[in-house]
């Protein structure tokens, strides 16, 4: 057993929201200068460069968790992670069937491309991806359970997108492996006084948009190797302090 350094929460040039710069390339190349042994790789509703990604890491000793950033219904953010490609190729084409026929205005919203390892634009996404889908929270963490995948709320501190700023309150019984807090505050001093989350896993990640981003927060990670099985365990035994505070 080791510790792991993690960033879960990493945007490429495919989201909206990403800097032109966030290739695959540069990002695996910030994250190796920076001691990330562990990177999430989520675009809002798109999983298109996660594989790209995960090859291209491993060649550098880094493991990919491949998802992406969803937007439910009720316009809350969460973080969704699958262990193989059949399930990932699955999941796109879940948030395909779901995502709303509306154009992307790039000169105003920002371009949403797909690039190869040469950064060769190969595909560029035509729906605005950072529009909520037509589902609710409930039906994706069930979609994601349901293909024993990773759920996770994403900064639930903020004032938008959230599930506190969204609902108002964490639903009872929402099952997540963690809920995440953004990198602007501490996950002890939040949960200070809230006990609504006595029960779940508090993480932290960058949310990364430019590449100078990634690695501005993270969490550690005990693990016996860096693996999507073993990150779930580390979710799963949380009274064994698998996940350093």
């Amino acid at each position: 057993m080791k510790i792991y350094k993690a960033d879960l929460h990493i945007h490429t040039v495919l989201s909206p929201c990403g800097d032109l710069s966030m290739s695959p390339v540069n990002i695996i190349s910030e994250a190796v200068r920076k001691g990330i042994e562990i990177i999430g790789i989520t675009d809002h509703n798109s999983t298109r460069h996660c594989k790209l990604v995960s090859r291209l890491a491993a060649a550098h000793g880094i493991f990919t968790m491949m998802g992406a950033e969803v937007t439910t219904r009720e316009e809350v953010h969460c973080l969704a992670f699958f262990e193989n490609t059949d399930t990932l190729d699955l999941f796109q084409e879940y948030l395909d069937e779901h995502l709303p026929d509306i154009r992307n205005i790039p000169e105003f919203f920002g371009d949403q491309v797909q690039v190869d390892e040469k950064e060769n634009i190969i595909y560029t996404e035509e729906r605005m991806l950072a529009n909520a889908l037509d589902i609710s929270l409930e039906e994706i963490e069930s979609f994601v359970h349901c293909n024993d995948g990773i759920f996770i709320p994403a900064h639930i501190d903020r004032q938008k997108n959230a599930i506190y700023s969204q609902l108002g309150f964490i639903p009872a019984g929402l099952k997540a492996e963690a809920l995440e807090v953004s990198w602007r505050n501490s996950r002890n001093s939040f949960a200070e006084g809230r006990s609504d989350l006595a029960g779940y896993n508090l993480i932290t990640n960058s949310d990364a948009h430019l590449p100078e981003s990634i690695g501005r927060a993270f969490t550690e990670y005990w693990l016996a190797a860096p693996s999507f099985k073993e990150m779930k365990l580390a979710f799963l035994k949380k009274g064994e302090r698998r996940i350093e505070r």
